[in-house]
């Protein structure tokens, strides 16, 4: 028992990614007792399976770390709207993501008594965020320079205070550089890690085609609602004008989430009688695009496209069936996003 209370506390950004594993393994084989923060964005969210954050409760089980998770909602969308850094090649502002989740290891470092910031990142492996400068701006922007340790990398980065102090030694601390994962796998088998995950992260904003529809949403949208961005996530989406807005379902599933998400002033358009897509209008012109959305809604469907059809048309608790035709495809392809 004395032995665990005399443990230093360090707390570990957790991806659920091999990096972050590996990083929480060094830091444990040190000697240390170390404590997980997992992020949530609106546009990452560790339990979607998209990617690096994958079943990360099972993550840190493996790992027998606590895990604390902190959701970056509205303040993350305010960020967004003007990221001080920037953003990279799709709408991912990943400098000031990481110090917003650095910011909130500190707060938990602060509250448990840890002594420093453990981290994944390896230099170099990613573009915007993970080369010299943008790691030293990340340190500053959170408050935490000299604080943050990334083990991976260490060997090759400025000396950190834990160094200084003697709490870690450089001999034990990786040079690692580059996005080969080589290193990586071969340190994976040496700690037992089984089944290590694919790289990438899982991040909405870097897919360029999602980054493009987030770009035009944050272009007519003063500030958008999490439920706007939940709608970014699904479906074929047509700007009609500067304050509507056109999704179509791509399939079952998208339609079930497309009719969960729809708000008392947005329009559902659906086929009667043949088998296709929901759609959803949303926008202070929504009512009227409600012809040219039964064309386009028809288009996607399975009905004749040489005929009318009736569209179900439903705002709120009104509805009402309309006669239309289905549209060529030169009439509205010019709309999408």
């Amino acid at each position: 028992m004395t032995e665990e209370k005399e443990k230093k506390k360090v707390v570990a950004l957790l991806s659920g990614g091999l990096d972050s594993q590996l990083a929480v393994r060094m830091m444990q084989e040190q000697g240390f007792d170390v404590s997980a923060v997992a992020i949530k964005t609106p546009f990452c969210d560790f339990d979607c399976g998209r990617g690096c954050g994958f079943e990360i409760r099972e993550r840190a089980d493996d790992l027998n770390v606590n895990l604390k998770t902190v959701y970056l909602g509205d303040e993350y969308i305010e960020m967004l709207k003007n990221p001080k850094h920037g953003i990279g090649a799709g709408f991912n502002p990943c400098i000031d993501c990481r110090a917003m989740m650095f910011d909130a290891a500190k707060k938990h470092m602060e509250e448990i008594g840890a002594e420093f910031i453990v981290s994944g990142e390896v230099l170099g492996q990613r573009p915007m965020s993970q080369h010299g400068p943008a790691l030293r701006t990340i340190e500053k922007e959170s408050d935490l320079v000299g604080k943050i340790v990334r083990p991976l990398s260490a060997g090759l980065l400025p000396e950190t205070i834990p160094e200084k102090e003697g709490l870690i030694k450089r001999e034990n601390l990786g040079m690692i550089r580059g996005r080969t994962r080589r290193n990586q796998l071969d340190m994976a088998k040496k700690y037992g890690i089984e089944n290590p995950p694919n790289a990438g992260g899982g991040c909405l904003l870097t897919e360029p085609q999602f980054g493009i529809k987030a770009k035009d949403l944050f272009s007519h949208v003063e500030t958008p609602t999490i439920n706007d961005i939940d709608l970014l996530k699904i479906g074929r989406h047509f700007r009609l004008d500067e304050e509507t807005k056109l999704v179509v379902g791509r399939n079952k599933d998208e339609n079930e989430m497309i009719k969960a998400i729809a708000l008392p002033n947005d329009i559902l358009l659906e086929v009667k009688d043949h088998v296709g897509p929901t759609s959803i209008l949303r926008g202070n012109n929504a009512k009227n695009h409600t012809e040219f959305a039964s064309s386009v809604t028809l288009r996607y469907s399975d009905a004749p496209k040489d005929q009318s059809e009736i569209v179900l048309v439903k705002r709120g608790d009104v509805s009402e069936e309309i006669s239309a035709k289905s549209i060529e495809e030169e009439a509205y392809i010019k709309f999408r996003i």
